[in-house]
């Protein structure tokens, strides 16, 4: 077990040892903050690191991983990434991306208990039921869950642009969000071609008036003083 452990330890001196060999000020110009041009919204799966699969290095993607790459609107935890991602960082393109052979869509296709993440997996089978009439009519339950993985994608990319996060980004600059599968049997990425640019991408019901005016002061109605009340004078004896 320790040496479990102990190979971790060894693996980060090696990585930054190499690091500093190749260039020796890289954790210098680390040190001074990042600039990513990507959020990347992926699953928790080991498999499916982003820097990795994209062949990028550190400090160009901002990552955020949670079991089959849902975007939850009560989750403040995304909600927050998020946000600092868009307002703060800036970035130019969110990109959420599933994996095949993904277990917690596997999970989500069966009626088993599993325990506490059934109620997160609740989402990927509300999916699910929106597509069954296309998903009951694929016999092959490998291919059947191949395409599960790619529909839970693309309605995770709605729900960021259903976002009012991302719809306020929309009203000041260009914001371009993605949706994307990784193929662990051949390390390759499928672009699904759900790209969403502005909010007229979603249904009218979900888009936010973001471009209301600031109210001014002159516009506060503000009530009216309360006036004094006079003390009354001590009783004589």
């Amino acid at each position: 077990m320790n040496s479990l452990y102990q190979k971790l330890i060894q693996g980060n001196k090696l990585f930054s040892e190499s690091k500093k060999f190749k260039d020796p000020e890289y954790f210098e110009k680390l040190a001074k903050g990042q600039m990513p041009d990507y959020l990347w919204i992926g699953c928790s799966d080991s498999r499916v690191p982003a820097n990795e699969i994209t062949n990028t290095g550190s400090g160009e993607i901002f990552v955020h991983r949670n079991i089959a790459n849902l975007v939850v609107h009560t989750d403040t935890n995304l909600l927050s990434v998020l946000e600092y991602a868009v307002k703060y960082l800036k970035v130019k393109h969110i990109i959420v991306c599933g994996h095949y052979n993904c277990g917690g869509v596997k999970a989500s296709m069966t009626n088993h208990f599993h325990g506490f993440v059934d109620n997160w997996l609740r989402n990927i089978k509300d999916v699910y039921f929106k597509y069954r009439k296309e998903l009951d009519t694929i016999k092959d339950e490998t291919k059947r869950e191949d395409r599960l993985c790619e529909l839970n994608v693309v309605e995770q990319v709605r729900n960021l642009a259903k976002s009012g996060i991302v719809q306020e980004a929309w009203a000041e600059r260009e914001l371009h969000l993605h949706g994307w599968v990784y193929g662990l049997h051949d390390g390759l990425i499928k672009d699904l071609s759900v790209i969403h640019n502005n909010k007229e991408d979603i249904d009218e019901i979900y888009r936010f008036d973001t471009l209301k005016p600031v109210m001014k002061k002159t516009d506060l109605v503000l009530p009216k003083p309360v006036s004094k009340i006079k003390s009354r004078s001590k009783s004589s004896v």
